[in-house]
């Protein structure tokens, strides 16, 4: 069922296989099903390389968020504004989250009315090291959960 609160946990089930077909370059990175800010809101989605992308390459997890085409875009105030909280969460009972918190820059084409599909992803090359996940409880029964909390306590649609 389509998510329109804003908020949309991710579960990636067979984390190591990703890892490994990123690592041989066969799949360098996942995308999340679409979620949105409401129900004639922004339309966005998650991107995840497992084995890192950019200044991430082969250390870290690095994880992006993207604005697509959305239906009721004419209706929307652009550039997008909203801030954005991208999170691996912790299964362990310590519940220890790993967090980034940006607010999109107005100036970036990552958030700019979208023309085709998807813009630019924008987020965090430097996400999580490999070193810290290893082992970790953000990793169980080789599933992983990532959450993307968009603000919309400030939004003005439709």
């Amino acid at each position: 069922s389509t998510n329109y609160t804003g908020v949309m946990t991710w579960i990636i089930q067979n984390y190591q296989r990703h890892k490994r077909e990123a690592e041989s370059g066969r799949v360098l990175s996942i995308y999340s099903q679409p979620f949105y800010t409401s129900r004639y809101g922004y339309k966005m989605c998650a991107r995840i390389y497992p084995n890192g992308d950019g200044m991430g390459k082969g250390t870290h997890m690095s994880l992006f968020f993207v604005v697509m085409k959305g239906e009721y875009d004419a209706l929307l105030p652009w550039p997008f504004r909203q801030k954005v909280t991208l999170m691996l969460l912790d299964q362990g009972v310590d519940r220890r989250h790993l967090s980034d918190t940006f607010r999109p820059d107005p100036t970036s084409s990552s958030f700019k009315q979208p023309t085709s599909d998807m813009n630019i992803a924008s987020g965090c090359p430097l996400f999580v090291a490999h070193s810290v996940i290893k082992g970790s409880s953000y990793v169980k029964e080789d599933t992983i959960y990532i959450r993307i909390h968009v603000d919309t306590s400030d939004i003005c649609d439709g």
